[in-house]
């Protein structure tokens, strides 16, 4: 059995590929330079030559807050194009199962916490990150049409905040602990405050990229219904940014650190709802945010030179 992973080279594809030796299928790791998703038949061509079985789909056009907030119109148009033609190809391919990828991000502004998986869209999303939250909304309402029109096996799964190795560590682009991380090096490096934009007070819950990597398998492999499910840590395990800084901070073994509160702090809180998970899978045992980040960090200092920044 074959298993297409698009942007198989990214922050969750290589997770992926970290633990696809325990798994009895071929993987494909697709990347951009493999081929433009954004193109129709390049996509087909792609699906007629591997012929999958089962794909994986993490592709997108991402960013952090402020790419978010800046490129509206090509993070909606880019993402709606990308996940149009992987649906279309791998429906017109037969595909058994399709897992596409969306994020709490996406979910209403305006609404009550824990966030669950019927909730979606219930309301706009934040107006921050309006163009890439519709796209990711479109590709919900896509997968739901294709179950329903034509039985295919499209279903949606609902990261929270994803960090880990191989991320995106750019000083513009990235999310937020890779942003961070980077700062902080070059902070400590040049003998300066390591600054971190907004005043630290948004609430985030992180899950680790190889246990999501984990649980997106036991979705192939195990999660038999078709409805979205939330793949996140516990609203327990919610942590404020200033906490995520000050972790990296002792990763770095640096403490000259402080907050510009003239940076908008975009959503103060999106805490999702992992009951669905939890009580599917069991005990699952999540990587601490601690943990997690010293891992990435160490990483991120020995591929300084040649990780995405």
């Amino acid at each position: 059995m074959k298993i297409l992973v698009t942007g198989g080279t990214g922050l969750v594809g290589k997770a992926i590929e970290s633990i696809s030796k325990n798994y009895n299928y071929e993987f494909i790791f697709l990347s951009s330079k493999n081929c433009d998703l954004t193109n129709y038949l390049q996509t087909k061509q792609l699906f007629q030559k591997e012929k999958p079985d089962y794909v994986i789909h993490l592709a997108a056009y991402v960013g952090g807050l402020f790419k978010n907030m800046n490129y509206m119109v090509d993070m909606f148009e880019k993402n709606v194009l990308i996940n149009t033609n992987v649906l279309k190809c791998a429906h017109e391919s037969n595909v058994k199962k399709l897992i596409s990828c969306l994020s709490t991000c996406i979910f209403p502004d305006k609404t009550t916490y824990p966030i669950n998986e019927n909730m979606l869209h219930l309301g706009p999303p934040h107006n921050s990150n309006y163009g890439y939250a519709y796209a990711k909304r479109m590709l919900e309402i896509h997968s739901r049409a294709y179950r329903e029109q034509y039985n295919d096996n499209f279903i949606c799964v609902i990261p929270t905040n994803i960090y880990g190795e191989h991320d995106n560590y750019s000083l513009t682009d990235g999310h937020v602990i890779p942003a961070l991380t980077h700062q902080c090096y070059l902070a400590k490096k040049e003998n300066r405050p390591f600054t971190i934009k907004g005043s630290g007070k948004p609430l985030r819950q992180f899950i680790y990229s190889k246990d999501l990597a984990e649980l997106i398998m036991w979705t192939l492999e195990e999660y038999k219904e078709n409805e979205n499910i939330i793949l996140s840590v516990g609203e327990e395990d919610e942590v404020s940014i200033e906490q995520v800084a000050l972790s990296i901070a002792r990763s770095f073994d640096y403490e000259n650190l402080i907050f510009d509160t003239s940076y908008s702090d975009g959503q103060y809180k999106k805490t999702a709802d992992n009951n669905k998970l939890i009580k599917l899978i069991g005990n699952f045992k999540f990587t601490g945010i601690d943990d997690g980040i010293k891992k990435s960090v160490t990483w991120f200092v020995n591929n300084y030179k040649n990780c995405r920044k």
